[in-house]
């Protein structure tokens, strides 16, 4: 590409080695959410959240179980400060859940935000100024000291404002563009923060080390949080936490390192929505960590009920590639995925295991709402013969043998690739049905008669063009002396019989359910499939089936051989 001599790293590794966290495996437990969906995801909308709809929002989040949720910039808008005091007016907020509110270090900004929340039984007051050198230089054109200054005096007017404000409030302060930022730099003005604030065990203060621009490897992140939290003054009465934006598409890798450097909160929202490429996505923060049998502290069992709110909300959609959430993210369209799958769902019902372990499903899709049905395997063009035979199983008890799912599952694939279209499993079923099933042209079957004398001697009546015969099959069973009577009487030459059959349990009652393959001369195998309440006529149903796709196939001629059998 062109141009690339006018890019360079734009951030900072710490001055000293931080690389502890590389000896950690994984998360151990849930950080303190913060939900920053109705500020900073709100404020990235096109059409921003309406007071009722940022209402029906708030009850969402509460469902999901988050304990602290950003509510928005009271200072900014009539909107944001109505929807703060219709929370803490009509007691919307409960007892054990914290909002948080965001304010810049300006006077006239912190006392508009602590009349907004007057009388609040637990919030947190969010203080930022931006920090990096390119805001320093570009947009401040301020020293350092000027910087620090801002910062400080902010942290003195938060103190003063809740002194005189009726509620009860902690302190948050963000270097907004940490990740631009020197990190000696960074650490020096936050310490200068806590300094004023003076945080104890009962009166912690909250640090946030936001990427508010994604410039780094998310190892880099790590390190710069690892060496904020060995360095940061009074770190024992310091939550540290982590606001990490999406740029460079590795949100959720920053905020995973990021906890494993030390970090003990994370601020995001529902499916990374926010500015530019948007937050980290906290649903897939949490089922990450729910994938390694970890307990995240939030509710995503119904993510489809949440999936829906969400967009009717935000009017944003939902990716179906989306991680956990996506309507595609479980389902498997190419025929090697679908076999896999299919098989695993089986060994999990033959085998009692412990953990969760199917191929290519990371996680089991029914613990958050989706359905094995529709979700897990579908059908177009790319698929296999495995995940078609799991359609007609699961949807509706047809188990195909597994020497017969090729040859349904190139009919399948025919038909789409024809329609280039997906096949919904109603479509999947009339295919089966209208190729396999209980086939009677051009010869119908109408009944058998047999009698026992040491061999089964057996007379099977047939139909072809509205005309009635008589076939006499002799064999060592009634199966065998059928299918003796259609190849000596009938002319159809066959060999190498399969047969399976099983009871049809879904939505049939009793009905059987046979299958039936059978080589032809030219070598090719030719199934049928036949469905009756007797267990016997399904199976000759199925042979016919079968026959009858030998005779359509290779246009054999029926009529001269039954010249002489005519009841």
């Amino acid at each position: 590409m062109k141009n690339i001599e006018k890019y360079s790293r734009g951030y900072f590794m710490p001055p000293a080695k931080s690389s502890k966290w590389t000896e950690k495996e994984y998360i151990a437990e849930a950080p303190t959410w913060c939900s920053v969906d109705l500020r900073d995801g709100n404020q990235a909308l096109v059409i921003p959240m309406s007071l009722e709809e940022k209402l029906e929002y708030f009850q969402m989040l509460l469902q999901v179980g988050f304990k602290e949720i950003e509510v928005g910039f009271p200072a900014a808008s009539e909107t944001e400060y109505a929807f703060l005091r219709t929370l803490i007016e009509e007691n919307l907020i409960p007892d054990d859940v914290t909002i948080q509110v965001l304010t810049q270090s300006r006077e006239h900004i912190i006392e508009k935000t602590f009349e907004a929340l007057q009388g609040a039984n637990r919030a947190v007051v969010h203080l930022y100024n931006s920090t990096s050198v390119a805001q320093r230089e570009q947009v401040f054109r301020k020293s350092k000291e000027e910087i620090i200054g801002i910062a400080v005096a902010g942290a003195k007017m938060l103190k003063k404002y809740a002194a005189e404000t009726e509620g009860n409030f902690q302190f948050q302060y963000s270097p907004e563009s940490f990740t631009g930022t020197e990190m000696e730099f960074a650490l020096e003005i936050c310490n200068k923060v806590l300094d004023i604030w003076q945080p104890t065990a009962d009166n912690k203060v909250i640090i946030n080390l936001p990427a508010t621009v994604s410039m780094s490897m998310p190892h880099v992140y790590a390190s710069q949080i690892e060496y904020m939290s060995d360095n940061l003054s009074y770190r024992d009465h310091v939550i540290l936490s982590l606001h990490p934006h999406n740029d460079r598409g590795t949100g959720v890798a920053d905020a995973e390192l990021g906890m494993l450097a030390g970090a003990q909160r994370v601020e995001g929202t529902l499916f990374g929505n926010g500015e530019r490429t948007g937050n980290v996505d906290i649903v897939t923060l949490a089922l990450n960590m729910f994938s390694h049998g970890v307990d995240p502290k939030l509710n995503f069992e119904n993510i489809p009920a949440i999936i829906s709110k969400y967009e009717k909300l935000t009017r944003m959609k939902v990716h179906e590639r989306h991680p956990y959430g996506g309507e595609l993210v479980f389902t498997a369209f190419s025929g090697s995925h679908q076999d896999a799958i299919a098989k695993g769902m089986k060994w999990r019902e033959e085998e009692e295991r412990e953990y969760w372990t199917v191929p290519y499903l990371l996680i089991d899709p029914m613990d958050i709402g989706r359905e094995y049905e529709g979700d897990i395997i579908r059908i177009n063009s790319q698929s296999g013969k495995g995940g078609i035979g799991y359609i007609l199983q699961q949807k509706y008890g047809i188990d195909l043998p597994t020497e017969m799912r090729e040859s349904f599952g190139y009919s399948v694939k025919n038909v789409s690739d024809q329609l280039h279209k997906e096949l919904m499993p109603n479509e999947i079923y009339d295919i089966f049905m209208n190729e396999y099933v209980n086939i009677n042209t051009p010869v119908e079957f109408i009944r058998y008669k047999d009698t026992q004398n040491g061999q089964y001697e057996t007379i099977v009546s047939i139909k072809t063009n509205n005309e009635e015969h008589e076939l006499a099959g002799v064999g060592n069973g009634r199966f065998d002396a059928i299918s003796n009577a259609i190849q000596t009487q009938l002319g159809i030459d066959f060999t190498d019989l399969i047969y399976r059959q099983h009871a049809l349990e879904v939505g049939s009652g009793s009905k059987a359910v046979s299958y039936v393959g059978i080589t032809a001369k030219n070598g090719a195998v030719y199934w049928g499939c036949g469905i009756d309440t007797d267990i016997m006529i399904s199976s000759v149903k199925a042979l016919f089936s079968a026959v009858n796709k030998i005779i359509s196939s290779l246009n054999l001629p029926v009529e001269k051989e039954l010249n002489y059998s005519k009841k």
